[in-house]
């Protein structure tokens, strides 16, 4: 938005984090149950999975289960995805068997990956919790395994309610035990506050945060979480035209970066002109911050950094 404002654009155009909503899992999914197979199915594609998790007590709202349970709500999930993938292993090692007993060497790869990922599927693990080679873990991309994907849970709470984490109640220690030894990440969300804003007018959201005592409803937390999971950064590029962000893997060099506008920044790159968005903010002017020394000129083997504004030069 200030990149925006700064240039004057015509155009302003967002990084982008598409969210796909899909309806809540039951127990027994994996055997049909609910939506079975195809809830399971919608999430084959995606890039990661945000688990969302009921932190809050509320007679009104009813729960599956009947009580709200946050740690067994997410192993009867976890499981169920697990028992899901075991299905689709066993069903490949069975059709990889002759190309096995024929010694085809990418087989034997895929095989030994798949026989790992059955072990701790049977056990209710998550394949993802397996040590693969670079080789066993491009073979295991194929069956597109739903525990091999990322996770960020989603603690979804109540503005008012009995909410878990500011009553301290025993239940959000249990959950905050079962992150740690899982080196899981997760955030905090107010799922009903953020539905109303949606209806707001900008102008209007200050006020009625004010008024519910809910400054932020955890959504730029999640987007930012999400973000992370996936291992995503965003460059700008500024002008009158359009001020824009592209979305590339962290650790992307200027070539590779440049390759999200268009290839021609990556197969004919001479250089990037780069400078923090902050202190072009700050210059006042892109003039005035060549001035000062804070653009700087960079090569092939640059590192983009998040926030980076570029301006790419190329044959």
């Amino acid at each position: 938005d200030q990149l925006n404002d700064f240039s004057k654009s015509a155009k302003k155009i967002p990084a982008i984090v598409e969210f796909v909503d899909i309806a809540g899992l039951v127990r027994g999914a994996a055997e049909g149950e609910g939506l079975g197979n195809a809830f399971l199915s919608h999430i084959r594609e995606v890039d990661a999975i945000a688990q969302v998790v009921r932190i809050f007590d509320d007679p009104n709202i009813i729960h599956v289960e009947g009580i709200v349970d946050p740690v067994r709500d997410i192993e009867t999930i976890n499981l169920e995805l697990a028992l899901a993938d075991f299905q689709t292993v066993e069903k490949r090692l069975g059709s990889l068997e002759r190309e096995v007993r024929a010694g085809k060497k990418e087989s034997l790869v895929e095989n030994a990956a798949a026989q790992k990922a059955q072990q701790l599927l049977k056990e209710g693990l998550a394949a993802r919790e397996g040590s693969y080679t670079a080789e066993e873990l491009k073979a295991l991309k194929g069956l597109h395994l739903l525990t091999m994907k990322p996770v960020l849970y989603v603690l979804n709470k109540l503005s008012g309610g009995h909410n878990f984490d500011e009553m301290s109640d025993e239940r959000w220690h249990r959950l905050l035990d079962f992150f740690e030894k899982s080196g899981s990440s997760y955030v905090l969300v107010d799922a009903n506050i953020e539905s109303e804003l949606r209806e707001l007018p900008e102008e209007d959201k200050q006020s009625f945060r004010q008024e519910y005592g809910a400054m932020d409803g955890g959504l730029s937390e999640l987007i930012t979480a999400s973000y992370a999971l996936l291992n995503l950064i965003s460059f700008f590029t500024t002008g009158t035209d359009e001020s824009r962000a592209w979305t590339i893997e962290k650790g992307s060099a200027a070539p590779e970066a440049g390759a999200a506008i268009h290839t021609d920044f990556r197969d004919k790159f001479i250089r990037a002109e780069v400078i923090n968005w902050q202190k072009l903010l700050d210059a006042g002017s892109h003039a005035s911050a060549k001035e000062k020394g804070l653009v700087r000129t960079e090569g092939k083997t640059y590192v983009v950094e998040d926030g980076d504004v570029i301006e790419f030069l190329h044959s």
